[in-house]
């Protein structure tokens, strides 16, 4: 009996350890998440900030945003965006919340990545086609004064990049590695816009060439160089997929058209950020958003 009471002497105290660390099982065999896993949030000079708690390999930034498409906010084929925003994060860390006239961005931390939700009102003197989008831009930032870089996740190879074509993940470069992939569903309406160029091809059309491969779905996945980690970036309504630009960054277009003067809507969006493979982000992105291939 003395042994006996020693042996439970020992494991009570291992077993509070276990749990306080957040590595037990529960009984019930649901997955406890960790705050470990959490993501924080910080303003940043061009948008917010991403980075995991616990693992310093871990960390984004997102730029919102950095160009219109096709008429959206203001008139013209392709024109720069606007980052002047009033961001205000809480103490916590957890939630960022833009609040302009005409547009609200929240973002909330979760455990591998954060919740997008956004809300954009036509206050411009023009109806919005339906292929009007806004670019946001997702990267592992650029070296200044302000930025830290995440080496891990520059891809300067443009072997580590993903968005998904029709026979699932395809790497973004192809013939050229800024080409851009336009949404299958809206590729016939891109087509056929009236170009503002003589010759008959879009403004951007040196920069990010028109890919002959379309996207089927909003999500652009990217590994890190070891493949151990990922980032990626969803929108349940997207116009395009693009990237390999000078920030290194992800380019996924959200479409906000159409959209009469005065209306408004909101688009519900997700950034993955964890250890694990692009696989992974697309399981995640699956289950998010409901789509099936």
């Amino acid at each position: 009996m003395k042994k006996l009471r020693v042996k439970v002497f020992l494991i009570i105290p291992l077993i509070n350890i276990l749990l306080f660390a957040g590595i037990s099982k529960p009984l019930n065999g649901q997955k406890q998440i960790s705050t470990l896993n959490m993501i924080k949030l910080s303003e940043w000079s061009r948008g917010i900030k991403l980075e995991s708690q616990s693992d310093g390999n871990l960390f984004a930034f997102f730029w919102f945003y950095e160009w219109y498409l096709f008429d959206a906010v203001t008139k013209g084929e392709h024109t720069p965006g606007n980052y002047n925003w009033e961001w205000t994060v809480d103490e916590h860390c957890k939630s960022a919340v833009l609040n302009g006239e005409w547009l609200k961005l929240n973002i909330n931390s979760r455990e591998n990545g954060a919740d997008l939700l956004m809300e954009i009102a036509n206050n411009s003197d023009h109806e919005w086609p339906s292929i009007a989008a806004i670019i946001p831009c997702f990267n592992p930032g650029k070296i200044n004064e302000t930025t830290k870089q995440n080496f891990l996740f520059l891809d300067e190879e443009h072997l580590h990049t993903y968005f998904l074509g029709k026979n699932g993940l395809e790497l973004l470069m192809g013939e050229f590695p800024r080409e851009i992939h336009f949404n299958h569903e809206c590729f016939s309406d891109v087509a056929e816009w009236e170009k503002e160029r003589q010759d008959g091809k879009f403004v951007f059309d040196e920069k990010w060439p028109t890919s002959v491969r379309n996207a089927y779905a909003g999500i652009i996945i990217r590994e890190s160089i070891d493949k151990r980690y990922v980032m990626g970036i969803a929108w349940e309504s997207f116009l395009s997929s693009q990237g390999h630009n000078p920030w290194h960054c992800m380019h996924l277009s959200i479409k906000v058209g159409p959209l009469e003067q005065g209306e408004k809507k909101t688009i519900r969006g997700k950034i993955y950020l964890f250890e694990g493979s692009k696989e992974d982000c697309l399981k995640e992105f699956t289950k998010d958003f409901h789509y099936q291939e």
